[in-house]
């Protein structure tokens, strides 16, 4: 279907003056106007159609290659049928004004598109303050039983003097005179391809649709200084090195009122002088000397919350891997404990005495104390595997 004729579409003629046309626009944008007419697919086409006639009767430019070159020389294909390349929040935007108080007091409408509210203002940008990143040491025993951090970071915070509304006390906001309380600005440019538009930010508001008369000057209008914040972290049981959490608006604070970041916390685990980490095992290596291997033995071995003592039995071998259930970390899930893994060495002294050297040899040809491989215990490794097969 061809596209209709610009000044049929608004029921005025070709020599119509600029007040003719925009009042016959107005016109039809308030008969087929959303808000008065709910669901009606063909009066939202109308209500789109008499925009982008509009749009180009009501700029002398376009309207005079309109009347030269028809829908090309606007960017339309001839007989290429209705392309409305203007969204429901471009309409707004640009023509808003025209509707007066018609609806709602600003010209909007409510609920349609999304992109406006009840009072027919666009969605002004929320402020969003940037996220910070922390590290946080924590020891093995801090890990296991959860912890309370306290730490003092050197951030964006709300302005004292102003509360972060970022005005003078006693000072008001006005409407932006540039982009009309919309927030946002468009522009339009001509390329070989035709008009292109597009729509930003408004520069002179940043978005916010207002400005205002005497600006804080404690922090230049923006309602944010530098300062530093105490901010209390509950860190669960159970975390690991390398794990990242979350604290939701305890980041940047936003400019003009918006809303703060997150506090990115980064868990870095402080090494144990005795115990190693693997998973939600503990891993410690126990060293026993010949005699205690031989006759047997109790040893202390470390926890997290102190010593455990561990009996060692008669003939223990080098290698063998004792479990301390229950002696390991939380899940972070709280999908119950680790344990503690002690793997036993027998310790070989380098330095020996006369007398003891004499001893050793009296005992090398024993019987007792020639190895044998078929008894030997299993090694680490194996065990290891064992357990976690199981």
């Amino acid at each position: 279907m061809a596209k209709r004729d610009f000044y049929e579409i608004l029921g005025v003629s070709k020599d119509a003056s600029e007040s003719e046309i925009k009042k016959a626009y107005r016109q039809k944008a308030l008969k087929y106007h959303p808000d008065k007419n709910p669901d009606d697919k063909q009066a939202e086409e109308n209500f789109k159609e008499a925009a982008e006639a509009y749009e180009v009767l009501s700029n002398k430019e376009k309207r005079s290659r309109y009347d030269r070159f028809g829908h090309a020389g606007v960017g339309g294909a001839a007989g290429g049928g209705g392309y409305h390349h203007m969204s429901m929040d471009d309409i707004f935007s640009q023509f808003g004004d025209i509707f007066g108080g018609a609806f709602g007091g600003g010209g909007g409408f409510s609920n349609f598109g999304g992109g406006f509210s009840s009072g027919g203002q666009r969605r002004r940008r929320v402020n969003r303050g940037s996220n910070l990143r922390v590290k946080v040491k924590l020891s093995l025993k801090e890990i296991a039983h959860g912890v309370e951090k306290k730490i003092k970071v050197h951030k964006y915070i709300e302005c004292t003097s102003c509360k972060g509304s970022s005005a003078k006390e006693g000072s008001s906001y006005t409407s932006c005179h540039t982009c009309h309380g919309s927030g946002q600005v468009t522009q339009v440019t001509n390329t070989f391809l035709g008009q292109m538009q597009t729509t930003s930010t408004c520069p002179t508001c940043g978005g916010q649709g207002q400005t205002i008369a005497n600006k804080c000057q404690v922090c230049a209008g923006d309602g944010i200084v530098r300062g530093n914040e105490v901010i209390s972290i509950n860190i669960p049981a159970g975390v690991e090195d390398g794990m990242q959490l979350s604290v939701s608006g305890k980041g940047n604070a936003a400019a003009r009122g918006g809303i703060a970041g997150d506090l990115i916390v980064l868990i870095e685990e402080e090494q144990h002088e005795s115990l190693e980490r693997d998973g939600m095992n503990l891993l410690h290596e126990a060293y026993i000397s010949f005699p205690d291997a031989a006759l047997g033995s109790v040893i202390d071995v470390p926890t997290i919350d102190g010593k455990a003592r561990v009996k060692i039995a008669l003939g223990t071998q080098g290698g063998k891997v004792l479990r301390l259930k229950g002696k390991g970390l939380p899940s972070v899930n709280s999908y119950g404990h680790g344990d503690l893994l002690v793997n036993v060495n027998v310790w070989t002294p380098k330095n020996l005495s006369r007398e003891e050297k004499e001893m050793l040899e009296r005992m090398k040809n024993s019987e007792n104390f020639k190895p044998n491989p078929s008894a030997r215990d299993k090694s680490f490794f194996s065990k290891m595997k064992d357990y976690f097969n199981n």
